[in-house]
């Protein structure tokens, strides 16, 4: 080699304490540290599967639907194609010079329904806010200073509040970095996982509901649910003719064929003490008194589940002691039928057998035997079903069928059943039908719409109520037609509300914060569903931990709760982490939800980012949750005036269960970010 053609390096100290690097072969000098060259990172080189959005899955370099970025005519070849609402946050740690985008509603969309408006926020202060954009406006441009900022977020809203078509493009974004430092998305900030809810006393408390209804000659199951030191016996008074208690379980089983209503005493006894709790009976027309709690397999299983995965978690739900909080459902959700999307061996055989009795698949081989174990438990069952040929997931349906299928589920011993639209639409589309009396769809707003609706759910809850068991019937149809105005009378004990809710912050809060028209509609009986929990380990099939933050969570449960909605835990069961369990043990919130009243909490204030909401309870308080739906804390007030109240009011933390005194005219906290106060008033 010969050493004459390569340079001789020399550190000589430099000003400031600075080394300069000189190549004593040339004319180069230049800073080895300190004031650094910027770097341009492209949004579109980072992970992007951090954004969460409403709909749809983030687009590196393409739009929402996968096409070009398109913007007023203006083809991009790099930048995010997201759906409002979108949020993506990215770790800088003050070494971003600057950031800079091109923004708009993607051309694919042609509605001009479609709103979106862009906003940057550095360490939770808005740096920048495009103006409201509609599709076909053409884009804005942003060029915003970064000095110092440690968290970015990059966030979408749609002002109208109606996510239709809200495809949102960075289109050309890129940061100028300096240090070499690469930025990391995060799909959230991070947060402690703080558990509020104090553990369970060793003393007795019965949870759970305080009325149950049962219709006429119907098997009737209840299990006190109580928590404390074990062992722990049970007692009743005043239980009537036909009821028996097991004192070593707690269950009270047997048959009511006497219209009426009947006041027991129920009283759970260790070595620690005793507690006693008033329990009503309705024998009547009416079941589903209070919102239906449990599980359901579809958020963590999808079409993965097994008669073996359902049997473990109706197992995990006594063994955590969540069952001793009133969690009492089990319910499989699709694809315990066989398919005809599929090749897998343990998904195909015969839909039904030669007399049109449905076939499960070769992952339930024993449906009766699984009812009886869940049962054998205390719990109930339940299954799942369409009024279409097929099940959203490609299963065998109900079309046709319906009361062979509601007896079969009857015989089985199931005790719920979700009955979900899915390719009834081609149905009600008239490309499938068996009669020129069905109704089918007229137009987007015909006079047949709502009979078009409804029809289906009619011709299955009449099947439901001619079985000898009641079985809790779901309307899963997605809020078609204000199914919340028609729901009951076709036999409904509740309904979905809304679409799909998914494990981010943008599906849970559009999701549960847009109920209120619907909620004059719901009470004892008939209950609007604004679909699963979303806590724990979910995953539809590859599971992972939910995306919500904990303050995301206090807020999904305690709004659920409010709502007077159905409480069916969408995680894996057997992988319950602290956190989640003591989430989903909190009798006092829970007793927000199975409140004997009924009613539904609404929007008592809204202003900004701030939502108070509001619920009475049958002992004349109210609970009453302050939301923050914006990204920095923020101090909430409400007023006794705005919940129809005066006085010096007692205030009790629900999630601490801790009394917060008296307060006179008003109560004033600091609500985190995306986090909730849910307290009681009286």
């Amino acid at each position: 080699m010969n050493s004459k053609i390569l340079p001789r390096f020399k550190c000589l100290p430099g000003r400031a304490g600075q080394w300069t690097l000189m190549i004593t072969g040339g004319l180069l000098f230049f800073l080895a540290a300190g004031a650094s060259k910027a770097a341009t990172i492209w949004l579109d080189d980072l992970d992007l599967g951090a954004v969460n959005q409403s709909w749809g899955d983030p687009h590196k370099n393409r739009s929402v639907e996968d096409h070009p970025l398109t913007l007023g005519g203006q083809v991009f070849d790099r930048g995010l194609g997201t759906h409002a609402e979108s949020t993506l946050y990215v770790r800088l740690e003050g070494n971003a010079k600057s950031f800079s985008a091109t923004v708009g509603v993607d051309d694919e969309v042609q509605s001009n329904a479609a709103t979106v408006q862009f906003q940057i926020y550095g360490d939770n202060h808005l740096l920048w806010q495009s103006r409201v954009l509609h599709s076909g406006d053409g884009a804005q441009t942003c060029n915003v200073v970064l000095k110092g900022v440690q968290i970015l977020l990059l966030k979408v809203d749609d002002p109208s509040g109606d996510i239709s078509f809200a495809h949102a493009d960075w289109a050309a974004a890129s940061f100028e970095m300096a240090n070499g430092f690469r930025p990391v998305t995060l799909s959230s900030p991070d947060e402690v996982a703080q558990i509020l809810t104090p553990a369970p006393r060793a003393k007795p408390r019965i949870n759970g509901a305080a009325i149950q209804g049962v219709r006429p000659g119907s098997p009737f199951l209840y299990t006190i649910a109580a928590t404390g030191e074990r062992p722990m016996t049970f007692s009743a008074k005043h239980l009537p003719d036909g009821l028996s208690l097991d004192p070593l379980t707690g269950r009270i089983t047997g048959t009511l064929n006497q219209l009426g209503t009947y006041q027991v005493t129920l009283k759970a006894k260790n070595r620690r003490g005793s507690s006693t709790r008033s329990f009503t009976i309705v024998v009547g027309s009416q079941i589903a008194l209070t919102p239906p709690m449990g599980w359901n397999s579809w958020n963590c299983f999808a079409g993965a589940v097994s008669e073996d995965k359902v049997k473990a978690a109706a197992k995990a739900l006594v063994d955590s002691g969540l069952a001793d909080h009133g969690w009492t459902y089990v319910n499989v959700d699709d694809f315990w039928q066989n398919n005809y999307r599929t090749k897998d061996p343990t998904l195909r055989g015969p839909y039904r057998d030669a007399q049109g009795n449905i076939q499960p698949n070769a992952r339930f081989p024993d449906m009766k035997g699984l009812a009886d174990y869940i049962h054998s438990l205390g719990l109930k069952a339940g299954l799942y079903s369409s009024p279409g040929p097929w099940t959203c997931g490609g299963c065998a349906g109900s079309w046709r069928h319906e009361a062979q299928d509601a007896a079969q589920d009857a015989a089985w011993g199931f005790d719920y059943l979700k009955y979900d639209w899915c390719s009834y639409e081609d149905v009600a589309q008239g490309k499938v039908h068996s009669s020129p009396d069905l109704p089918t769809w007229q137009s987007s707003h015909g006079t047949n719409d709502t009979a078009v609706a409804s029809y289906p759910y009619n011709v299955m809850g009449l099947c439901l109520r001619a079985q000898p068991r009641d079985i809790f019937y779901s309307l899963c149809q997605y809020g078609m037609r204000d199914v919340w105005k028609w729901g009951e009378s076709v036999q409904g004990n509740a309904w979905r509300t809304t679409g799909d809710i998914n494990d981010s912050w943008s599906s849970m809060s559009r999701i549960g914060f847009s109920q209120d028209p619907a909620a004059p509609y719901a009470g004892p009986g008939h209950w609007n569903d604004p679909d699963m929990l979303v806590v724990g380990k979910v995953g539809w099939g590859h599971l992972h931990p939910t995306r919500l933050t904990p303050n995301e969570q206090y807020t999904h449960i305690s709004l659920w709760c409010l709502l007077s909605a159905p409480l069916l835990i969408g995680c894996d069961l057997t992988q319950l982490d602290p956190f989640t369990l003591n989430l989903l043990e909190n009798d006092e919130v829970l007793a927000v939800d199975q409140d004997i009243l009924g009613r539904e909490a609404t929007t008592v204030w809204k202003e900004g980012t701030e939502r108070i909401y509001a619920k009475p309870l049958s002992d004349g308080s109210k609970a009453v949750g302050l939301f923050n739906l914006g990204e920095t804390p923020t101090q909430i007030k409400v007023t006794w005036t705005e919940l129809g109240l005066k006085g010096k009011l007692h205030v009790r933390d629900l999630w601490r269960q801790k009394d917060l005194g008296r307060h006179k005219d008003s109560y004033t906290v600091t609500v985190p970010r995306h986090g909730v106060a849910l307290f009681k008033v009286w």
